[in-house]
């Protein structure tokens, strides 16, 4: 069983961090969310609506959209290129939003708001060549081409260095400034709590703690979890 009995609510607005150690369920638990695993049992609500048997694509359509954890560019296209396809999406036309100018600037403008040097040739490189900081800024970009009421980032601060990570916080911060409620699941702690209103632990696939982050860290079920029975602190 890889999920027991997970309830939780997310709040509009908010940053909900989802933590817990390897094998936790964290990845299936949005999995599940988001279409791409079947539920065994249990509902998933979105804006009232139960979202539980909706394809992958309509719940995207419906303002629900996620990262991956692995991630997946069109390599052979250049990095602005791989905005297209989610610009052309219905949610995005009926969106109506022409501040950007045509489809190609307006991919290089979402790059630039995710970090990309506008001024550089770098939105212009094949996804193949960049780094992955770059890429996991071309996942953030592509959901935000969809204009997401939530987005759902899976370990976006994986494989980046600290300087990234530095760099990554403030566009995050900036996502929910404008209004966009956000899950993260993350192994980067330190980063994560600097970031988030509420924390979910998991463990086993069961939900083990619920709070902010100083709450959730002080809970000796979360320190166990994490640095075993023999081990009581986190130094």
């Amino acid at each position: 069983m890889a999920l027991n009995d997970i309830s939780f609510d997310l709040r509009r607005g908010e940053i909900l961090g989802i933590i817990g150690p390897n094998g936790s369920g964290k990845t299936t638990l949005v999995n599940c969310i988001t279409g791409f695993v079947k539920k065994d049992a249990g509902q998933a609500l979105f804006k009232g609506r139960d979202i539980s048997r909706m394809p992958v694509y309509k719940i995207a359509d419906m303002g629900l959209l996620r990262t991956f954890q692995v991630m997946r560019p069109y390599y052979s296209l250049p990095a602005f290129k791989n905005l297209i396809i989610p610009l052309f999406s219905p949610r995005a036309r009926r969106a109506g939003d022409s501040k950007y100018g045509d489809r190609d600037t307006m991919a290089v403008n979402l790059l630039e708001e995710v970090g990309f040097e506008r001024d550089s040739f770098v939105p212009y490189k094949l996804a193949s060549s960049l780094p992955t900081g770059y890429l996991k800024r071309i996942e953030l970009a592509r959901c935000l081409a969809m204009r997401p009421d939530v987005l759902i980032g899976d370990e976006v601060f994986s494989g980046l260095s600290a300087a990234e990570v530095s760099s990554m916080i403030p566009v995050i911060e900036k996502l929910q400034m404008q209004g966009i409620t956000l899950i993260m699941i993350e192994h980067r702690l330190q980063a994560l709590f600097r970031l988030a209103d509420r924390v979910l632990v998991l463990n086993f696939g069961e939900k083990i703690a619920e709070g902010t982050p100083e709450v959730v860290m002080a809970d000796a079920a979360v320190r166990k979890a994490y640095l075993g029975a023999e081990r009581s602190s986190w130094d």
